[in-house]
């Protein structure tokens, strides 16, 4: 029998997966769960799976014209079940430290939250960066359908998943021209 090897997974908003893989945005925002073991967030490895979370996406935290990825998401959750489906993984191009209300505000087009949310990121834990990761995302051909575990739960960004002995086909989401573009865009907004 083969071993089964655990690799990282990064929890996030059903709904974020859901504008990933739709090549609608390529950043995620963390600052870190109320449970880390550091107490902030650390970019735990450069690639992982995208485990989708439903507990605190909200329609009113997204904008209105954004707000279908979450009830796409809704629509494919089972509350009780005791497995997950993953969909996606990706590759982080760059981790950017957003440390001002004015940085941020430069990136409100690139993402699907309200102002008032991503304002609420920044202002959590002031001391600490608020981290846009830009990530190359791919979805998988084949989800991957796993147990739910006890220790996947709570207010933290990484957990450990089985991958298993097979190798996974992915897809890029976006083609590298396009991805290209939206990174340029991002960095040329952010540039002073």
């Amino acid at each position: 029998m083969l071993e089964r090897t655990m690799i990282p997974a990064l929890k996030e908003w059903a709904s974020a997966i859901k504008a990933l893989e739709n090549g609608r945005q390529v950043i995620v925002m963390r600052k870190g769960g109320i449970v880390e073991e550091t107490k902030h967030f650390e970019l735990k490895s450069p690639a992982f799976y995208l485990y989708p979370t439903y507990e605190h996406q909200r329609k009113e935290l997204i904008k209105s014209s954004e707000q279908t990825y979450v009830e796409e998401s809704l629509a494919e959750w089972v509350p009780d079940s005791s497995t997950i489906r993953i969909t996606a993984y990706a590759e982080v191009t760059q981790d950017l430290e957003i440390r001002d209300q004015e940085m941020l505000d430069r990136l409100l087009e690139y993402h699907m939250w309200t102002a008032d949310f991503a304002e609420s990121r920044l202002k959590w834990k002031k001391k600490d960066p608020l981290h846009v990761l830009i990530l190359r995302v791919y979805r998988l051909q084949e989800p991957m359908e796993i147990p739910i575990l006890p220790e996947y739960n709570g207010c933290r960004s990484w957990i450990s998943i089985p991958n298993g002995p097979v190798t996974r086909e992915m897809t890029p989401v976006l083609d590298v021209a396009d991805f290209a573009e939206q990174v340029r865009k991002i960095n040329e907004a952010l540039k002073m």
